[in-house]
């Protein structure tokens, strides 16, 4: 092809929503402080608070990507972002506990289709050799946009005060759902701006489709690679939702730093977490292409939660800040480079069902980011220490090397 591919712009714009997902999803932790003083809550209840965006997002998340892969990605991508949109400026004007529980519930339930949806898109759109390249792409928006929004939400507080941010970013996401909705299409055939060749490359290198009924419940949950796709998905998701919720205000807490300089402190492990998504996508195609189906998805597993280990385990060490954030950097590039193979995996074992598979799994990996949202203030006040949360951790990663020690791309769920 002399021209260059239009479904790059598929790669872009699914990288910029993701983007705009997690600002929108870490705007609370920025504002953890003010939020609790402002409505007289407790660590405990924070980390409800915190929870139940968790919770939300875990339990929709099946129904999120089976709609999707019912009615098309582009009306369901489009109702999931403005349901996300309307909770988050909702959520700047909770005025008590349960009020800014209900809204980060809904909040979270609103938000949960959208990688399952975008997973079912890339079925259609993206071929089977650019699967990591995509998947790496697509996730590191959500890092960066986690990355730049803790400084960036930091400074509006300052500015605006903390409810006027979350009306700032709702509009945003509104405007971001209209514009999803006029530019996309479920499939390269059907956008006419995808040139006839390239809509053939395409359908010439997708993984090709299955006939027959979608796949049910009771289908998956008798399937091995699912059960460890989702094991594994807790562990990635454990420390990954401590970095987006906890990690701020732990550093700002113990350290005594003021709210920017947090901000600047809690980007890197978000950075590093983009670079991991980056490196392991990359890694994926690159051994994929040398006829390694099966070790393109394991290699850059096994290695990413390896360094989760090392690097969690070595941040208990640490006595300063910069310190501890570098080693938990460490840790982050790990658990991101697990997410390239992992949303892979779904869509190899999947096929045009990706959408419910890949919500199966990340159902299960936000019941682990709602253990962590409350593990993490509760064990801290049973053992006056934050170490065992940290160890938890640590143990959950290594028995995640073992699932994929397991994991075969070749075992399909079938249809029925």
């Amino acid at each position: 092809m002399t021209y260059f591919p239009r479904r790059y712009f598929f790669f872009a714009g699914s990288f910029f929503i993701t983007l705009l997902l997690y600002i929108d999803r870490v705007c609370i932790s920025s504002a953890k402080g003010v939020i609790a003083n402002d409505l007289s809550l407790t660590d405990p209840q924070m980390g409800w608070v915190l929870a139940a965006f968790a919770l939300g997002y875990a339990l929709f998340q099946v129904p999120g990507g089976a709609l999707g892969d019912k009615f098309g990605v582009r009306k369901v991508m489009t109702a999931i972002m403005f349901i996300w949109s309307i909770f988050t400026a909702l959520t700047g004007m909770a005025w008590n506990y349960l009020s800014i529980l209900f809204f980060r519930f809904v909040f979270g339930a609103g938000e949960a289709g959208a990688f399952p949806n975008f997973s079912r898109a890339a079925f259609s759109w993206v071929p089977l050799k650019e699967r990591g390249a995509f998947q790496g792409i697509n996730f590191s928006g959500s890092r960066l946009g986690a990355a730049f929004a803790l400084p960036l939400v930091a400074y509006l507080i300052e500015s605006w005060g903390w409810r006027n941010v979350f009306y700032f970013f709702g509009l945003i996401g509104i405007a971001a759902a209209v514009i999803f909705y006029l530019l996309f299409r479920n499939k390269p055939e059907e956008h006419s701006g995808i040139p006839k060749e390239e809509r053939g490359f395409i359908k010439a290198n997708r993984q090709a489709q299955q006939s027959g009924a979608g796949i049910s419940l009771s289908k998956m949950l008798k399937s091995g690679n699912v059960w460890l796709a989702m094991v594994q998905y807790v562990g990635s998701n454990f420390i990954f939702f401590f970095m987006l919720t906890w990690l701020f205000p732990y550093i700002k807490e113990r350290y005594q730093l003021d709210l920017v300089t947090t901000g600047f402190y809690a980007m890197l492990p978000l950075l590093a977490g983009a670079l991991g998504n980056w490196i392991s996508g990359f890694m994926v195609d690159y051994i994929f292409m040398r006829d390694k189906w099966k070790l393109s998805r394991r290699v850059p597993a096994i290695v990413g939660f390896a360094l989760v280990v090392t690097g969690i385990l070595s941040s208990l060490y640490m006595t300063s800040a910069l310190g501890a954030v570098l080693c938990l950097s460490i840790a982050i590039f790990g658990a991101d480079m697990t997410l390239s193979p992992s949303w892979s995996f779904c869509m190899d074992i999947g096929k045009e069902n990706s959408g419910k598979v890949s919500g199966m799994m990340n159902m299960a990996g936000n019941l682990g980011s709602f253990s962590t949202a409350l593990a993490f203030p509760y064990l801290q006040r049973w053992t006056g220490s934050n170490e065992p949360f940290f160890y938890t951790a640590a143990v959950l990663a290594a028995l995640s090397i073992v699932c994929w020690l397991y994991m075969d791309p070749n075992k399909k769920v079938l249809n029925g």
